[in-house]
């Protein structure tokens, strides 16, 4: 008889340990083979650059999004509208998808008996469905960067964008922050993955598993639009959806976008964490299984609600943001701040002599409901009156806008007269005729006072 070399684990008649690399690839495997999966990959690979291409070719832009004005002008714009879509619909879809199902699909297959004889370890059954999950909706999210840049560069072209403080920003900067704008949006994704765990584990075969990352996406879509605080906003995990809008005004409104993107980290790893103690407890012998509610309730729930209590006291303490961040000073600043450069655009695109922001002095007065309630908060009841000065004239000139101020310090000014400076009218440029720059334009309030007096 033939000697053979056998593995210890042979001889004692157990299979070989699974290490997590095999695992995860395993599990990567289970779920790209899965055509839901492949479906969504193709998608956001190849549709994010057909609807950009697309929008960007038509005559009616969607003015509404922030960016979408601009998507005649540059190919950069595409992207940074996709991302507005994406932290608003298809992310929370998408993670649901991946994350939500990662642990709930072996539930009602039946195959938690035989992954367990197989590993032999349900931690590293653990970790690798979660790196499997990460891999692929990081893959998902890579797709829609990727081709909705690509779609807005093809249809469009390598172009300036204009900033939300009216600033001329140069591709290479443009592109720079187009990237960073993405990567930003990567920690409340990875925030709504690890709630869709934390659902799949807590939940078992029950749907509400898949429903929850959109059912929390939802309900800090409806928190956005509140007259909240400050403190509380920050403290949502997908605030960074909405603060990445920070990066696109000089200087960059960097703090709530630091806070929003600490917040949403620590959201992922705290339910990752709650993720796999429910995982460590649960009773794999029952196949009937489908969560224990009491566990899930004071593992899960608690533990994020406690999270959210201590955040909101944590930015309340670290900055002075328990009002609305909107406020009066900051609006007239903002707004004369956008006029100034977007006039100075203005001044190139109709051949007229060369001016500079310094030598406008551009001022704003502006109130709120007719100066009859306090001029502070969101509102469509804003009104500004401009003022700037040109080089040689001695009378000064002034402009009326009407704005529409969001709660997220988001506003849309809305020009209301004289018609020569900010009534509509096309104006030439490098990529064809365009609305006048000064017509109707995006801009944004930084909400944490960076004031000395706080």
């Amino acid at each position: 008889m033939t000697a053979t070399i056998v593995d210890d684990n042979v001889v004692t008649g157990r299979a070989p340990r699974v290490s997590v690399a095999r695992g995860y690839r395993f599990e990567l495997v289970k779920l790209v083979s899965q055509w839901r999966i492949r479906l969504l990959v193709l998608a956001c690979w190849i549709a994010p650059a057909l609807f950009v291409a697309g929008v960007s070719r038509q005559s009616t832009l969607p003015a509404d999004t922030l960016f979408g004005r601009w998507m005649h002008a540059t190919g950069w714009a595409g992207p940074l509208v996709t991302l507005g879509f994406a932290g608003t619909w298809a992310l929370p879809l998408l993670t649901s998808v991946v994350a939500g199902d990662v642990f709930a699909s072996e539930d009602r297959l039946g195959t938690w008996r035989h992954l367990l004889v197989a590993v032999r370890s349900p931690r590293r059954i653990f970790a690798a469905k979660v790196l499997a999950g990460l891999t692929v909706t990081l893959l998902l999210v890579a797709g829609l960067a990727c081709s909705s840049t690509v779609g807005g560069i093809v249809a469009v072209g390598n172009q300036p964008l204009v900033g939300l403080d009216g600033r001329l920003l140069a591709p290479g900067d443009a592109a720079g922050k187009v990237l960073l704008a993405w990567v930003c949006a990567l920690a409340p994704t990875l925030a709504l993955a690890a709630i869709g765990l934390l659902g799949s584990v807590a939940l078992g075969r029950s749907p509400m598993g898949l429903l929850l990352p959109p059912v929390v996406a939802l309900a800090m879509q409806v928190a956005q639009m509140l007259p909240l605080p400050v403190a509380v906003r920050l403290a949502l995990p997908g605030s960074a959806f909405v603060s990445w809008n920070g990066l696109f005004t000089s200087p960059a409104q960097v703090g709530p976008l630091l806070i929003g993107i600490a917040v949403g980290l620590v959201w992922a790893v705290l339910a990752t964490e709650l993720a796999y103690l429910l995982f460590q407890r649960r009773d794999f012998t029952n196949p009937a299984y489908d969560g224990s509610g009491r566990r899930a309730v004071t593992t899960g729930l608690l533990p994020l609600v406690g999270l959210t209590a201590l955040t909101v006291a944590a930015v309340a303490v670290g900055t002075p943001s328990m009002g609305s961040g909107i406020e009066q000073e900051k609006v007239q600043r903002s707004v004369a701040t956008a006029f100034a450069h977007l006039y100075r655009m203005q001044t190139e695109q109709l051949h007229r002599p060369a001016v500079t922001e310094t030598q406008l002095k551009a001022t704003a007065a502006c109130n709120k409901g007719d100066g009859q309630v306090a001029p502070q908060g969101a509102g469509n009841d804003w009104r500004c009156v401009v003022t700037w000065h040109l080089p040689g004239v001695a009378a000064a000139g002034t402009a009326v806008y009407q704005l529409d101020v969001a709660s997220d310090g988001r506003f849309v000014a809305d020009g209301d007269g004289p018609k020569e400076v900010n009534g509509y009218f096309l104006v030439r440029t490098p990529t064809g005729d365009a609305p006048n720059p000064l017509w109707q334009f995006d801009g944004s309030v930084e909400l944490l006072d960076t004031s000395s007096k706080g």
